[in-house]
């Protein structure tokens, strides 16, 4: 009989034991295992991708020739620098962690247009900007209507109309430039440079 009770006490502890391990399990979930995988990525991207941005402004603002690139590379300063903290103040709010220098593939573009000066940098860095303002754009707008997280999407429809009228600078700046020849980076659509 004694063996008996003592084989229903531990019963009883051991199965108090597992409820207590399953509560506190949940109890100590973070606000980063609530946000889904697809929204962390889009953070990490969005943090990399402005601090690319940034510093390509910097490198424009001292190599660049064309006083018109100069001057759209000190606004991506200033406004990748806002978004930027502004990012990093919403991850901090939900436990995630962003990166602190950019990507390798970040890094690739940053190292290829430090080696470029003048004309030749103006044409490439105004090329890269349009392409990576679409990139960037079609994220942004991918984010603020899907992504998982309220504040999030706030972020992501938040920074939409700067990142399209950067790219509106972009190809009003290629025109200048003569950068690209495809139409989708030309201001009006339909213009094109002779071939040299």
């Amino acid at each position: 009989m004694k063996t008996i009770k003592i084989f229903f006490s531990l019963l009883v502890l051991l199965g108090f034991a597992c409820n207590n391990s399953n509560t506190k399990s949940h109890d100590s979930t973070t606000a980063a295992d609530s946000i889904d995988s697809d929204v962390q990525k889009f953070m990490t991207e969005a943090a990399s991708g402005g601090m690319m941005e940034i510093e390509l402004g910097k490198i424009a603002e001292s190599q660049a020739l064309h006083p018109r690139v100069k001057a759209f590379g000190a606004m991506l300063v200033a406004d990748h620098t806002k978004a930027s903290e502004e990012l990093k103040t919403l991850a901090a709010s939900k436990n995630i962690s962003l990166p602190e220098a950019v990507s390798a593939d970040h890094q690739k573009h940053i190292d290829e247009l430090k080696a470029l000066s003048g004309a030749d940098f103006d044409k490439a860095y105004i090329k890269m900007m349009l392409k990576d303002h679409r990139k960037d754009i079609n994220n942004f707008e991918d984010a603020s209507m899907d992504a998982g997280d309220t504040d999030v999407k706030a972020f992501a429809a938040k920074t939409l109309p700067v990142l399209k009228a950067h790219l509106d600078s972009a190809k009003a700046i290629n025109r200048a430039v003569k950068g690209s020849l495809n139409p989708e980076d030309l201001s009006d659509g339909v213009e094109t440079f002779p071939q040299r």
